[in-house]
């Protein structure tokens, strides 16, 4: 969605009757045969290296050696593995939608989007007629109030540019939906790309590329080479505008810069040529006002409507409008948009395979209802239910650590509580379905198929804009290998797929499943808590619920974390950005602690001990064993780069050893000794909750 904070990832309007299940044929077709699981491993384990210097090199550097990127890929790990199961799984659900002729419903849904995604011969014919009738609106526009009027009848039809507009919950009224704005409309990965040469001029030399891309695609589309440069330096310069007015990602961390409520009359105060009024009657919405998230954004915005020149619109607009719909056209768009953004931009030396792009789309367009046939043959209740005993099992063990806290008052203790008390934990996939009726899809019409869900999405986005929130809903699919806290719903959430090793397996010992999903359940728990998160109350509300002197302590705390990731050196001499992954070193931090508690207390109650062997190994040195093996992921060298200006969370690497370098019982557990890089003690060590 466009808020950064509404959905935290773990790691990278009223219900309407349920659709009708899935065909027989297409549900129960032959199981295909998936990719290994990426459960931890003794042998991996690679004792010629010190756990006490590096847990991560120590589990994980073998296997990394032996196992580097995939070309068609830019980073690979045990999230990677996963999705590759969760690929195959779909795949075969998608086929025996596409060859059922008779199917009706979701079946006939996902099969029309996936039959119509591999006519390769059909797409190639239509070549760039499905994109005519955009590129021939462009070609008209003269005037400000003209771009205006397409910008609004883009977003009505589920695209839109320069900016993102969607329905979320209000931050000062978790209870009900409202519209968002959000700054937008950039090509590169943040505004840095733009503004700075980067390190060894790196910024400078993508801007050149950039600049390159836009005018092979724009010749793509029949533009003469001459005229198609100039239109691409003019794209850059506009793009270059708008980037001066975005804020930073470390800024948008911030819940006060995500949102600004305004009336519409406030609204179209402060974008006069770019009235919302009529945006929110084009997109059929009725509200009397919404959060204009970044206001000096949209004020430039505005501007650029009055100042900018009509053609330099038009290119810009004309880049965004195939560029958007490369990927669902002949193969030269497609290939000239993975040239840039994939191999130059990230490192990724050949495209996925077509069937893994046709299940994006699936995935993107129809994800829900691919996920409602994925769960009928891929996740058995006995896994949710052994997930809901973690989660309970964790959510006593962080209530006990929150009333043992020492550098809390009772006054915001209370609240704390009140907050853990309210969570809502939600496994495996949603009670509700949604519904597709009024989703009209063709066998043989591939961009038609995604222009059509892209408006039918929208529209169902929109309807939910002053309507109390649906609770029931979800942010993933089922199949994605993920999990996240939402701060507004104050809720945590594991989608079926990542219930797998690393992470959990109902036959493991307790020490792997709560290294692995116990960690990420706790993790989930403590971003309620993180300096985003705990910005917002037990009901989802934007509150400060902390006194002065508690939250000063607190920053002063995750400070040292901050400093903690700033000294972590990723590749080339570029460092983590300790505040743009505040929020999940805390979460990481605060959930293996918890997870550990929640472990300790399994092994009491079951009249263990943590030193008991399985495999040869302690069970507490297993405990941290799958916590490392979670975090085993390599990178392109231009992927991790890209990540470490845009990615919340920390490369993977330095998740494995954050945490476990300020946890006492790490160091109990591998008998480390005080000096030891993975031992952090006095001030060094840090401790939050």
């Amino acid at each position: 969605m466009l808020l950064s904070l509404a959905v935290t990832a773990a790691l990278s309007a009223c219900q309407k009757p349920a659709t009708p299940a899935a065909s027989a044929d297409a549900t129960a077709a032959a199981t295909p045969t998936l990719p290994p699981l990426a459960g931890f491993k003794t042998s991996d384990l690679d004792p010629s290296k010190n756990v006490c210097d590096n847990l991560a090199d120590y589990v994980n550097a073998k296997w990394l050696a032996a196992n580097p990127v995939p070309a068609d890929k830019t980073s690979w790990g045990s999230f990677e593995m996963l999705d590759e199961r969760a690929q195959a799984a779909s795949r075969g659900i998608a086929e025996a939608a596409a060859a059922d002729k008779s199917a009706s419903g979701i079946t006939r849904l996902v099969g029309d989007l996936y039959a119509s995604g591999m006519d390769t011969a059909k797409i190639e014919a239509a070549g760039i007629a499905p994109l005519q009738p955009m590129l021939a609106r462009i070609d008209a526009l003269k005037t400000p109030a003209d771009i205006a009027g397409y910008l609004r009848d883009e977003f009505a039809a589920g695209r839109g540019e320069v900016f993102s507009f969607g329905a979320e919950a209000d931050f000062k009224n978790s209870s009900r939906k409202i519209g968002y704005a959000f700054q937008g409309g950039l090509s590169l990965p943040e505004r840095a790309y733009y503004l700075e040469d980067g390190p060894d001029g790196k910024y400078k030399a993508i801007r050149a590329a950039f600049v390159k891309h836009v005018s092979r695609q724009l010749q793509n589309a029949g533009i003469p080479v001459a005229d198609a440069d100039r239109q691409a330096a003019d794209v850059l310069a506009f793009e270059t505008r708008l980037a001066k007015a975005s804020l930073s990602p470390i800024e948008l961390r911030d819940p006060n810069n995500q949102y600004h409520y305004v009336t519409l009359a406030e609204a179209d105060k402060v974008t006069p040529h770019f009235p919302w009024t009529a945006f929110f009657k084009a997109n059929g919405v009725q509200a009397d006002g919404f959060s204009l998230s970044q206001p000096k954004f949209f004020a430039e915005f505005d501007k650029m409507l009055a100042d900018v020149p009509a053609a330099q619109w038009q290119a810009y607009l004309r880049l965004h409008a195939i560029d958007g719909m490369a990927p669902y056209l002949a193969d030269k768009f497609n290939d000239e948009r993975f040239d840039f953004y994939a191999r130059t931009l990230r490192g990724q030396q050949e495209q996925k395979p077509r069937w893994k792009r046709v299940l994006d789309t699936v995935e993107g367009s129809a994800g829900e209802a691919l996920g409602q046939m994925y769960v009928k043959q891929y996740f058995p209740a006995e896994s949710k239910a052994q997930m809901q005993t973690l989660v309970d099992n964790l959510r006593q063990a962080l209530k006990a650590r929150l009333e043992k806290l020492d550098w809390m008052s009772p006054e915001t203790k209370a609240k704390a509580m009140e907050k853990w008390a309210s969570f809502t934990p939600k496994i495996g996939y949603p009670d509700k379905w949604r519904s597709w009726d009024g989703l009209a899809t063709k066998r043989d019409d591939y961009a038609g198929n995604v222009l059509a869900a892209a408006k039918f999405n929208h529209d169902y986005e929109m309807a939910k804009i002053g309507k109390p929130v649906d609770r029931t809903e979800w942010g993933m699919t089922p199949q994605t290998v993920n999990a996240y806290y939402n701060p507004l719903m104050n809720e945590i959430v594991f989608p079926a797929a990542i219930l797998q090793p690393p992470f959990f397996d109902p036959k493991a010992d307790p020490a792997l499943n709560y290294g692995g999903i116990g960690a990420v359940i706790g993790h989930e728990m403590m971003h309620g808590y993180d300096d985003q998160g705990s910005q917002f109350d037990a009901q989802g509300n934007f509150n400060n619920w902390w006194t002065q002197a508690d939250r000063a302590g607190f920053d002063a705390r995750t400070a040292k974390l901050v400093r903690q990731f700033d000294d972590y050196v990723a590749i080339d001499g570029l460092h983590v950005k300790g505040p743009l992954t505040l929020g999940e070193n805390i979460a990481d931090l605060g959930g293996l602690n918890v997870a550990w508690d929640a472990y300790q207390k399994a092994l009491k109650d079951a009249g263990k001990s943590g030193g008991d062997k399985v495999d040869g190994y302690p069970e507490d040195q297993r405990f941290f064993f799958n916590w490392a093996t979670v975090w085993r992921r390599n990178f392109t060298p231009d992927e991790l780069k890209v990540r470490l200006n845009t990615d919340p969370h920390a490369p993977a690497n330095f998740r494995a050893i954050g945490a476990p370098s300020n946890m006492p019982a790490f160091a109990q557990a591998f008998g480390c000794k005080a000096g030891a890089p993975m031992v952090r003690e006095g001030e060094q060590q840090v401790v939050i909750w």
